[in-house]
């Protein structure tokens, strides 16, 4: 069978028997066409794969790298398991990496309370779609910062997995994995009950939990755009993504003194290392809090 094809049965088993999302399907698919191009569709030696690796390293972060070989190390891996090869070829070739640690980026609270200030306080005085199209913009703000959970997420939570009465949601993360976070205030529960009440008939109709003005799904890239709208509009210069919000919960539950491993459940990290670097993050704060209220600070020592 020609590789093209061997590819695409494949991708058909990562979707349905991996249950891999899109997003990932789509950079799988990506690693290995550009791997295939290099080695031009013949077998590759170990030459010629230390080769194809020394130009991702030229080309791409440390990151990018290290997913783009995990990429293809795993599509041999399913040839050899399915006996369409008789070895991995990647299996003689050591790769180190040494990534640098990026900490995540997080808004200042005085921000996100400027924004919800702004958002709360610009309600349209018109009723029918203006008001609706409000409260969906007020909500998806509030959800990111009462849950952590990503952009696509949000995007694509169906309206029977929004429970109303117990303010529980069910997120299906990477992996289609399910996991369930709870919004913990009283406030934001309220005001999600309100959206539903004044837009079911739209809602039900689409499906999911919210909707566009044509009815249908909202999208990650129209959140963005809602996003940045508001953002500017509440005078506040910081470029702020959906990531940063979840970057935010998590390293202000760590800076209340939230165990590590309760994070990462709801965050839905599949590894603690992942969860672990917001620790760092929330060292600044620590930092900044001993400077400037330890009683050493106050205390004037005499020294011969």
């Amino acid at each position: 069978m020609e590789i093209r094809k061997l590819q695409e049965q494949y991708l058909v088993f990562c979707k349905y028997r991996k249950e891999l999302d899109d997003k990932t399907l789509k950079a799988y698919r990506i690693d290995l066409r550009q791997y295939f191009e290099w080695v031009e569709g013949e077998e590759p030696g170990k030459a010629e794969i230390e080769k194809y690796i020394t130009k991702l390293h030229i080309d791409f972060k440390q990151k990018t790298v290290k997913r783009k070989i995990a990429s293809v190390k795993a599509f041999y891996n399913y040839l050899e398991e399915e006996e369409l090869i008789e070895e991995n070829p990647f299996r003689k070739i050591k790769v180190k990496f040494k990534e640098a640690v990026v900490l995540p980026r997080i808004i200042p609270r005085e921000e996100i309370e400027s924004l919800l200030n702004y958002m709360y306080n610009h309600k349209p005085d018109s009723k029918g779609k203006m008001v609706g199209t409000w409260q969906r913009d007020v909500m998806i703000v509030e959800m990111f910062f009462a849950t952590g959970a990503r952009v696509y997420e949000i995007s694509n939570i169906r309206v029977e997995c929004v429970d109303l009465q117990s303010g529980l949601i069910c997120f299906k993360g990477k992996g289609n994995k399910e996991r369930y976070v709870q919004i913990g205030n009283q406030e934001v529960l309220e005001w999600m009950r309100e959206y539903y009440s004044e837009n079911k008939e739209e809602i039900e109709a689409c499906g999911f939990f919210f909707v566009n003005n044509r009815g249908g799904r909202f999208t990650e890239q129209s959140i963005r755009l809602m996003l940045k709208k508001y953002t500017k509009a509440a005078g506040i210069r910081r470029n702020i993504t959906p990531h940063m919000f979840r970057h935010s919960f998590a390293t202000y539950l760590i800076e209340e003194g939230v165990d590590v491993s309760c994070i990462q459940r709801i965050l839905g990290h599949s590894s603690i290392k992942t969860t672990q670097i917001y620790i760092h993050v929330a060292a600044r704060k620590q930092a900044e809090i001993l400077q400037q209220y330890h009683p050493r600070n106050a205390m004037k020592i005499k020294v011969a």
